[in-house]
């Protein structure tokens, strides 16, 4: 019988394999229904959009480590492969903004802080407290790197900002998984509310950016 730590590692190979491309990695193929109706949206739907996308990314992402700190194979593979799925439609929404190669870029680098995530939820599991603390850094340093890229793609996004925002969001997710190690349901509902909201802070400023700077796309409110 398979103990409880050999299965986490199980589970943390899974992810590692779901985030690294598993179900794909072309933005202009299962998700170009998201591009096709990204365009021509008016700027306040675009904002629902993506405010929508990064909602569910949380959602999605708690669901995901519950079932792994539970050792429940089956239900995490589906939460990793839905999730997996979310990061496409994200990346499919930069791409019908500024372009393929854009998109094709944001994905590695979405799902690179997914699996810095499993990184944490695997360690906060078998009770490595160095190995929380090396995904913490790693995560810390992966707001720069997305502050960069958007930055990089819209310069009216300051990158320290943006890392600012994205450090919020790793943050407040953190709290998700260590209410949900502590089997404290009441705190991770919380706390993952918490975190879906602040997925606006995120959303409403990219939103507002992008509409800006791409005003033939996007139509005013």
């Amino acid at each position: 019988m398979k103990t409880f730590k050999s299965t986490l590692a199980a589970l943390a190979l899974g992810t590692a394999i779901a985030v690294t491309g598993l179900t794909g990695g072309d933005v202009t193929g299962a998700s170009s229904a998201i591009a096709a109706e990204m365009q021509g949206k008016a700027a306040i739907d675009l904002r629902v959009a993506l405010n929508g996308l990064l909602a569910e990314h949380v959602t999605l992402a708690a669901a995901a480590t519950q079932a792994a700190l539970r050792g429940r194979k089956v239900e995490f593979e589906s939460a990793a492969g839905a999730l997996d799925q979310n990061s496409q439609d994200l990346a499919a929404a930069i791409a019908s903004v500024y372009g393929k190669d854009a998109g094709d870029a944001f994905l590695p680098l979405w799902r690179k802080h997914i699996g810095f995530v499993v990184d944490y939820t695997t360690a906060k599991a078998t009770g490595s407290k160095k190995k929380q603390d090396k995904a913490v850094q790693d995560l810390l340093q992966y707001t720069q790197d997305f502050g960069a890229f958007l930055n990089s793609a819209t310069p009216a996004l300051p990158k320290d900002a943006v890392a600012d925002l994205v450090k919020g969001h790793i943050v407040s997710l953190k709290e998700v998984i260590d209410a949900q190690a502590q089997r404290n349901y009441k705190l991770a509902f919380e706390k993952i509310r918490t975190a879906s909201h602040h997925m606006q802070m995120i959303g409403d400023p990219l939103a507002d950016a992008i509409a800006a700077q791409f005003p033939d796309k996007f139509a005013a409110n």
